[in-house]
């Protein structure tokens, strides 16, 4: 099963693009040359794949978890739906989420 993921840069510019269960949101934005730095490669280790999630979205992913928490207080801009990518695994039931990758800083 192919997982659709809407992401709208900070152009403005939406972009489409296909997943499989499993990734996460991170690897899919940076596999597909978008603009997020993912520093830390997914380890939760830093604040730079911070993106907003739809609202309709958020009561679809897990809670944070306190180490996610830890690393948003260090971001900047952070808003009620600010989320970190690496920490979105990406299974059938997100499949349509939309996201806007936050301000870089």
């Amino acid at each position: 099963m192919t997982i659709r993921v809407y992401v709208t840069d900070r152009e403005g510019q939406l972009h489409e693009l296909e997943a499989e269960p499993g990734w996460t949101l991170m690897e899919v934005i940076r596999e597909a040359g978008l603009p997020i730095e993912a520093a830390c490669g997914g380890c939760c280790a830093c604040a730079t794949c911070h993106v907003y999630v739809d609202e309709e979205w958020l009561a679809r992913l897990e809670e944070p978890s306190d180490d996610e928490n830890a690393m948003l207080d260090e971001a900047f801009e952070v808003q009620d739906n600010s989320r970190l990518a690496c920490q979105i695994r990406l299974d059938e039931r997100l499949s349509g989420i939309r996201v806007t990758l936050a301000p870089e800083f």
